[in-house]
């Protein structure tokens, strides 16, 4: 599924490997600076704010029009290409949805039976669903995103 995202602000993904117990993804190499070092310079532009926020959000749409969430969308996992293109990375967490999920076995925030339980993604950036261990959207996603542009507006994140 995850090799269907074919967009030009999403990193390739071109394969899925698995050795013994580990698994792994084969991306495409970005250049350039993640966001988070954009924003560790401090505040973006709004102009510019917007463009990236643009670009972000085009790559959402792919993925979600293909039922794909990311679930660990943050400033590290986004680049500025030196172009100014925007690539979202690692959807190493991402999980397929539909809006018939719910409840928290089919939560896509737990990894397997094994590890029931375990939320995934990074606190400051997840939506209070995921959070919870809850079933998760596009939604979700979105939150993630609106704290991705305060942070890049205001240079700090929104949630600690």
């Amino acid at each position: 599924m995850l090799a269907s995202l074919n967009h030009p602000n999403i990193a390739g993904i071109y394969d899925l490997q698995e050795t013994g117990d580990t698994r792994f993804l084969v991306l495409e190499l970005v250049e350039g600076d993640t966001l988070l070092h954009r924003i560790n310079r401090g505040p973006i532009p709004v102009e510019e704010a917007v463009t990236i926020a643009k670009g972000i959000s085009e790559a959402l749409e792919a993925a979600h029009e293909k039922g794909i969430i990311h679930r660990d969308l943050k400033p590290a996992n986004i680049k500025i290409t030196p172009d100014g293109r925007v690539k979202v990375l690692d959807f190493g967490l991402a999980k397929t949805f539909t809006s018939a999920q719910a409840g928290v076995s089919n939560s896509p925030t737990l990894m397997s039976v094994s590890l029931q339980g375990v939320i995934l993604g990074t606190a400051s950036y997840m939506s209070p669903e995921q959070a919870r261990g809850q079933a998760v959207d596009a939604q979700s996603d979105i939150w993630a995103f609106g704290c991705i542009v305060y942070e890049m507006l205001t240079g700090r994140q929104a949630f600690l």
